[in-house]
């Protein structure tokens, strides 16, 4: 009788969210490619930041806050690439489209998966570029936290938009990192200036406006993102219009 039948329910909002990033964790913990390539190449770059730009104690701060968010940003778009190249591969993101999911759930899914793989890169690269630069990292360690969790969300957020919209374009790296990088300038400039204060010897209440500022720029691409993605997954989940048949020659 229709009592003994199962009624299916769609899961919730978070639910999905979480089905996403779950799968992109799933991943990644299968395969460590996206991780381990991303924070190979920042750690080269810090490494040779370190031999090119190391210029004595009175640069060190400067230098080394700016190695810092430069080997994560580069590494953002090495990420991406890795990351949306899953989900061209026999259709995964068309798949995922036209799943019965919440696009703004795809997004926050998909962007909190980068934030994680972001911040294990940040682990790697902070410790590196302190042993290098020569900086005392105990006592900035909490602020150098608190910087990486205020200008982390705002890069995530962005990177997933962009990287979906150029997901099936030709060249889709090399335009990714060109759309990318100056949509991210005003997150990273911050974090380079707070770290910068940071390292110098600035206590860290008294970085209160970079914090500020940081978390304007993460509402801002965390609520655009959201209602980007999903006009760009109604756009992509529309069926193709069919092709009218020629009609037969008398």
């Amino acid at each position: 009788g229709s009592s003994g039948r199962l009624v299916r329910r769609r899961p919730g909002w978070s639910s999905q969210a979480w089905v996403i990033l779950a799968k992109d964790v799933a991943i990644e913990l299968r395969t460590r490619e996206v991780v381990t390539t991303s924070a190979f190449f920042a750690a080269l770059i810090v490494i040779v930041a370190s031999f090119a730009l190391h210029g004595g104690p009175a640069t060190r701060a400067l230098v080394a806050a700016g190695v810092v968010w430069l080997s994560v940003a580069f590494s953002a778009v090495l990420a991406l690439g890795r990351a949306w190249q899953r989900e061209r591969e026999e259709s995964a993101l068309d798949g995922l489209l036209v799943s019965p999911v919440s696009r703004s759930a795809i997004f926050v899914g998909k962007a909190l998966g980068l934030a994680l793989f972001l911040f294990i890169v940040e682990l790697i690269v902070i410790p590196l570029t302190a042993l290098l630069f020569a900086v005392d990292l105990p006592p900035v360690a909490l602020g150098l936290l608190l910087i990486v969790a205020f200008a982390t969300p705002g890069t995530a957020a962005t990177g997933t938009l962009f990287g979906a919209m150029t997901a099936r374009t030709s060249a889709r790296d090399l335009i990714l990192a060109v759309v990318l990088f100056p949509l991210l300038a005003p997150t990273l400039l911050t974090a380079v200036g707070a770290t910068r204060e940071l390292l110098s010897g600035v206590p860290l209440g008294e970085l209160g406006d970079y914090f500020k500022l940081l978390g304007v720029f993460d509402v801002v691409f965390v609520a655009g993102g959201v209602r980007l993605f999903g006009t760009l997954g109604e756009s992509r989940a529309l069926p193709a219009r069919p092709r009218r048949s020629p009609a037969p020659h008398r």
